[in-house]
């Protein structure tokens, strides 16, 4: 950790990052809050000038990083009760785990981060697992707070350098599944767009932009209709090649084909939920390949979600069909 105010250049490997994510993969031993918090006042500088979390970086720029601190684990009473239960949960829900990484089955409506209002999140649970260098896990993605499946961890500094390289160049598979409205015409497609945040009343959303619009990122997500429910409904394989925000749900309303249960993203007028289904977000994180920080790959799978199980019984849809988006392209 830096002790004294330094500054660095982004390189051309660094170039598009997040500010938030760079620092986050220069100093793993960091607390994300800790980043936010830095950012925020001010004591990051790009270029001189302040900055904003979300920004992000070109070749060349310098960054002025400020002293840092390791944030101190808080001494937790040995066999506390509340943080056994949290491990028992954690361990119920990992799909894969080994000496660098874990692979969690996140359910849905749990949020991964701390917001405003948000209290119980994945990463306050990570608590738990600190080591006994004090080292805690650490989030290399995230995944929406309604969206079920595979969400890839670092359990060490060096996991987490190595796995924030990876997704920075796009090395990471990840592949979705979705049910949505209606049948796209295309069985398989790419969608290319680019993605701004617009903020409303209550709420902020991604709506598609023009190419050089301030703030709008580039987005392009390959899908498959894996099989229909007649003409209302149709199982959508999906592969993110960018990673922006709502990227997937954004592109399938985009497409005329939202996906069921979207509170944000679902605008098909007069349309009814067929009987027997939960109105909840049907998107699921299916699957995760990732090089492996010492050498082989990562592969997990996570099960569909309840109320997506129970859509896929209603339907007749069988989960174990093949997914004929597991060999698209990767840009």
């Amino acid at each position: 950790m830096p002790t004294a105010v330094q500054t660095v250049p982004v390189t051309a490997d660094e170039a598009g990052m997040r500010v938030d994510r760079f620092l986050e993969a220069k100093f793993p031993g960091l607390s994300f809050s800790h980043i936010q918090r830095v950012i925020r006042k001010g004591e990051v500088r790009v270029n001189g000038k302040r900055t904003q979390p979300k920004n992000r970086l070109e070749a060349g720029q310098s960054v002025r990083i400020p002293p840092l601190r390791l944030d101190q684990p808080k001494p937790r009473a040995p066999g506390n009760e509340a943080d056994e239960k949290t491990r028992a949960f954690l361990k119920s829900i990992t799909l894969y785990e080994d000496a660098d990484v874990l692979v969690i089955n996140k359910p849905m409506g749990l949020a991964v981060q701390g917001g405003s209002g948000t209290t119980r999140h994945l990463d306050g649970m990570l608590e738990v697992l600190r080591d006994a260098h004090g080292q805690r896990p650490r989030l290399v993605h995230r995944l929406d707070k309604d969206t079920a499946g595979c969400l890839l961890v670092a359990k060490t500094r060096f996991a987490a350098a190595a796995l924030a390289k990876t997704f920075r160049s796009r090395a990471a598979r990840k592949v979705y599944w979705a049910l949505v409205a209606g049948v796209p015409k295309l069985r398989q497609g790419r969608i290319s767009t680019f993605l701004a945040k617009e903020e409303r009343e209550d709420e902020s959303i991604m709506r598609i932009a023009r190419h050089g619009e301030e703030g709008a990122s580039h987005a392009v997500t390959y899908y498959a209709v894996v099989e229909t429910a007649g003409p209302a409904l149709a199982w959508i394989s999906l592969k993110p090649v960018t990673g922006r925000t709502h990227q997937l749900r954004a592109h399938m309303n985009h497409i005329g084909h939202p996906i069921v249960g979207d509170p944000k993203y679902f605008a098909r007028e007069n349309w009814e939920l067929p009987g027997g289904m939960q109105n909840r977000l049907h998107l699921l994180a299916r699957r995760i390949a990732v090089p492996h920080p010492r050498g082989g790959t990562i592969d997990a799978t996570a099960p569909l979600p309840p109320h997506m199980q129970q859509s896929w019984n209603l339907l007749g849809l069988d989960a174990a069909r093949y997914d004929p988006i597991e060999e698209a392209p990767e840009d």
